[in-house]
């Protein structure tokens, strides 16, 4: 069982006090290991920062062109006060990373946020066996069960074919950072040209010119002729549909890629056309499965449903608790409405946290 308080939940980070390196700070600090480039858990001000060599086009674009940066590969090892650390691939984002901890023997691992689902963008989720496991929990109920992201992708590639039947823009909404790209990875592109939003649009650039395999969008402009986008493919961020930007594209139909797009009544909310399940955070399977391939001996869950997950760890046998901490206000809460119905209060009061049915071989011990 562990015995020592390698990394501490402090008011201002995951905190490694021998090393004096904060990981994921909400506030600035001497030194940042990022997990990844989302602004929940890259936040400016800090005086150095380390991170994946793929995080960097994207902190820099964010954080600026100037911070003080040093980058590694995944399984990369350095040393700062006899602490070894190492990042390891968390199939978030492209540059996502959980980050290993070792120290005297003891082994902690910092997950930030991840998924198992390869999306042929990201290098996929490795389980690092460790001590203690951080872990989210966005999506930690059992009603969570994603479908093969290829089947999300022919949803999006059908509504898209009606839409261009129509004479319709289809306006699909998602995350700038991670959503988009695979999305653009996985559906069959149109043989004209794609357009984007402005955030979208720069993020992709960016990405592009540090050589990621990316297609080339074409930026919406007030020029932009809104006879070109009849029948088109436009990229959005989950802002604009309540802003006056979208009405340039009437008709269109308004299509949303999110997880939250599981819960009853989500879509209406949104007042979206279509809801497309497609999200960068692990299911209720997954969840678990990357708790049992740690092997961890206690489980800290840090954002989500923190005291669901932990309860349910506890009563199968893995000592868990649950942390407050500032992550989940970037691409996991982009439509925090979705969640605040009726059905979700009821998800909140649910204590029959039983393995879901059709996962019969889902064990925890």
């Amino acid at each position: 069982m562990a015995t020592q308080s390698l990394l501490q939940f402090t008011g201002k980070s995951i905190y490694c006090a021998q090393a004096d390196v904060h990981i994921d700070p909400w506030i600035p600090v001497d030194l940042a290991i990022i997990t990844h480039a989302h602004s929940d858990h890259a936040r400016p001000g800090s005086k150095h920062y380390l991170a994946h060599k793929d995080s960097e086009p994207v902190l820099r674009l964010r954080l600026g062109a100037d911070i003080s940066l040093q980058t590694v590969e995944y399984g990369e090892k350095f040393v700062i006060n006899g602490v070894v650390f190492s990042l390891y691939p968390a199939g978030h984002i492209i540059g996502s990373a959980q980050v290993r901890v070792e120290y005297k023997g003891e082994v902690w691992v910092a997950s930030g946020d991840y998924k198992l689902e390869d999306d042929k963008v990201c290098t996929p989720f490795e389980p690092v066996k460790c001590n203690v496991f951080i872990t989210e929990s966005t999506f930690g109920l059992p009603i969570y069960k994603w479908q093969p992201q290829q089947e999300i992708f022919s949803e999006i590639d059908n509504w898209f074919s009606q839409n261009r039947l129509e004479d319709k823009a289809s306006i699909l909404m998602g995350y700038s950072l991670g959503k988009m790209q695979r999305i653009l990875k996985g559906i069959q592109l149109p043989e004209g040209p794609i357009y984007a939003h402005g955030a979208i649009y720069t993020l992709n650039e960016t990405l592009r010119q540090a050589g990621f395999d990316l297609p080339e969008l074409t930026l919406v402009t007030k020029e932009t002729d809104k006879k070109l986008f009849r029948g088109s493919l436009v990229l959005a961020p989950p802002s604009v549909d309540s802003s006056t930007w979208i009405k340039k594209f009437n008709p269109y139909s308004l299509g949303y890629c999110s997880g939250w797009m599981a819960l009853r009544g989500a879509k209406n909310r949104r007042a979206v056309d279509q809801g497309f399940i497609l999200s960068d955070h692990v299911d209720w399977p997954d969840l678990n499965t990357a708790v049992i391939e740690s092997g961890a001996e206690k489980v800290y869950v840090t954002h989500g449903y923190t005291s669901i997950f932990s309860r349910w760890l506890n009563e199968n046998g893995i000592e868990a608790g649950e942390v407050h901490t500032m992550y989940g206000n970037e691409e996991e809460t982009e439509d925090r409405s979705a969640t605040n119905g009726p059905e979700a209060e009821g998800i909140e009061n649910n204590k029959d946290l039983s393995p879901i049915p059709d996962d019969p071989d889902l064990k925890l011990s």
